[in-house]
């Protein structure tokens, strides 16, 4: 049995972006569901390791970790040699390529997810839980969005990927918002409609590692 395990739903975001991570890694990993519906997120064991109730949670042997992003680098270091070996830049760009994909993951959790997760919530997780949206709320976050998705379209037509021209982390990042954002709503346009930004969705969204999640996603969706 593998001895990394992953706790969380796949269908989260946080949980699906540490698993595309570790696909990406080619790491065996055990996935622990976890009934949020059921409170299962707030026992006191799952607490133990997820102080905050929330997932992922994350174990590797003797390491305990939680926030998706934290994860995901520890993977990266933790695994350097393993699998797709350029998640935080290439070893011979040093420090200088790792801070360029610090720097994108920064823009990723700071300025990209929140108006995104804002859209998911209102647009496609209201109308399912049966809340009411609020439409200020949609376009005061359609409007934030669209600004930082027109600083990408100027990075993204400078070099294919965020970082650089090679994949890594701070494109992975992006992966699970954009996802239902395009997927789960009538605002997938605000990134498909950029030429280079539709360019890079299209070519971050069919990496295997990301096609895998989706499968995973799709096992677990409820029934619409």
């Amino acid at each position: 049995m593998a001895s990394v395990t992953v706790y969380g739903p796949p269908l989260s975001t946080a949980v699906s972006r540490v698993l595309a991570c570790l696909l990406e890694k080619d790491i065996q990993f055990q996935l622990v569901p976890v009934d949020m519906a059921k409170g299962q997120h707030k026992s006191p064991d799952f607490l133990k390791i997820q102080p905050f109730g929330q997932v992922p949670a994350f174990r590797d042997e003797s390491t305990t970790l939680f926030e998706s992003r934290a994860i995901c680098r520890y993977i990266c270091d933790q695994y350097a040699d393993r699998g797709n070996q350029m998640l935080m830049g290439r070893k011979e760009g040093g420090l200088v390529e790792r801070y360029w994909v610090e720097q994108w993951l920064e823009a990723e959790s700071q300025s990209f997810n929140t108006p995104s997760s804002t859209l998911l919530l209102q647009l496609a997780l209201a109308p399912r839980m049966g809340l009411k949206q609020d439409p200020a709320l949609i376009e005061q976050s359609e409007g934030k969005l669209a600004k930082v998705l027109d600083v990408y379209e100027q990075r993204l037509g400078e070099s294919r990927f965020l970082a650089g021209d090679e994949f890594t982390l701070a494109d992975l990042s992006h992966l699970p918002n954009s996802h239902y954002l395009v997927n789960a709503t009538d605002r997938g346009g605000l990134i498909t409609s950029r030429e280079n930004v539709g360019r890079w969705w299209e070519e971050i969204s069919l990496r295997e590692s990301w096609k895998k999640v989706v499968e995973m996603q799709q096992a677990k969706a409820p029934p619409s």
